[in-house]
């Protein structure tokens, strides 16, 4: 598959996976009342297992055993919770910005930092 597919497919992936977290995001901010970080982050894990069973099924062709891309992928996962966690304070409690255009940003600059590592160490 080229990388250009690759691309087109993990994007894909990641509009499904986006949904699942902000689907999260919003009902336990909305909800459930609870602050936007400790949603979003929870709303991240949602989306983050939805991701690697489509990614792993329809965007890489791996051979890796599934506990050795499971592994690597929780470790690029982790690095994107991180990047969101800090990227989200700093837009909301810092700089005070709405939560979900704060949470879109995050979201495209988590994704092709994602897909560059993904493709590259988990899958590659």
């Amino acid at each position: 598959m080229t990388v250009f597919r690759q691309l087109a497919s993990y994007a894909s992936v990641g509009v499904v996976a986006t949904l699942a977290h902000y689907a999260v995001l919003l009902a336990l901010v909305e909800v459930a009342g609870w602050r936007p970080v400790p949603a979003t982050l929870h709303g991240y894990v949602v989306g983050g297992i939805v991701s690697y069973l489509l990614n792993r099924r329809h965007t890489f062709d791996s051979d890796r055993s599934h506990f050795e891309a499971g592994w690597r992928f929780a470790m690029v996962a982790f690095a994107g919770f991180c990047l969101t966690f800090a990227t989200m304070r700093l837009g909301v409690d810092t700089l005070g910005a709405p939560y979900l255009p704060a949470q879109i940003l995050t979201t495209i600059m988590v994704m092709f930092m994602s897909f560059l590592v993904n493709k590259a160490w988990t899958f590659g």
